[in-house]
């Protein structure tokens, strides 16, 4: 979490978050591995399910799976028929959140699609699924975030929510003498969802920065 004090990040999940062993037995294998830094946080992974809840969400979509921690927070809000589509390029990754997703008793409520997620975004427009996603999770290569941005867009109904991670990048947004690749995309994202009249949208600090854009 951004900027607590000492001590004030363990209080909030020790008697703030309601993290089911299955999440928390996922999450903990995931923060023994190199790439243990891509993992959302408990205190993200509970306000993805508290707003998945909150919308009614039946369908979503997690568009950067890595080890299924965020897709199965939100797996827990949905109903017995819910489905969560799940996007990544690595099969190492996809089996990891396959046995956690089991183990949770919820294995059929996953879709995993292996690949580039902007080719199965793209089939699943095609298909005629426009509009039938309740809500959108982005966490993926971010130089490609405009990009699922635009096909959460169309994928999610009206009153449905997209929420992207990473936006504020370590605070290298807001230093503008950084011009990595990265961080201009997401600067330049950011002001593009502010001004978007597709849809209302809020920049929340928690962690590496959550915005949630609600579709109009």
């Amino acid at each position: 979490m951004l900027d607590l004090p000492d001590g004030v990040a363990d209080y909030v999940r020790r008697v703030g978050i309601d993290e089911p062993a299955p999440l928390a037995a996922l999450r903990e294998e995931t923060e023994r591995m190199e790439n243990a830094h891509w993992v959302s946080s408990p205190e993200q992974g509970a306000l993805l399910g508290f707003l998945a809840g909150l919308i009614g969400a039946r369908r979503a979509l997690d568009i950067g799976t890595f080890t299924g921690y965020s897709a199965l927070a939100v797996a827990y809000a949905l109903p017995p028929d819910g489905e969560v589509r799940a996007f990544d390029h690595a099969p190492a990754f996809a089996d990891i959140a396959r046995r956690h997703w089991a183990n949770a008793g919820m294995a059929e409520r996953f879709h995993f699609h292996i690949g580039p997620a902007a080719k199965a975004l793209a089939t699943l427009i095609a298909e005629g699924q426009g509009g039938t996603f309740d809500m959108a999770f982005i966490d993926a290569d971010k130089e490609g975030y405009d990009g699922y941005y635009e096909q959460a867009l169309t994928l999610v109904r009206p009153g449905g929510l997209i929420a992207l991670d990473n936006m504020l990048w370590k605070g290298t947004v807001a230093d503008p003498a950084n011009t990595s690749a990265d961080t201009v995309a997401l600067r330049a994202l950011t002001a593009k969802i502010r001004d978007d009249a597709r849809v209302d949208a809020c920049l929340v600090p928690i962690r590496d920065g959550l915005l949630l854009a609600r579709r109009r």
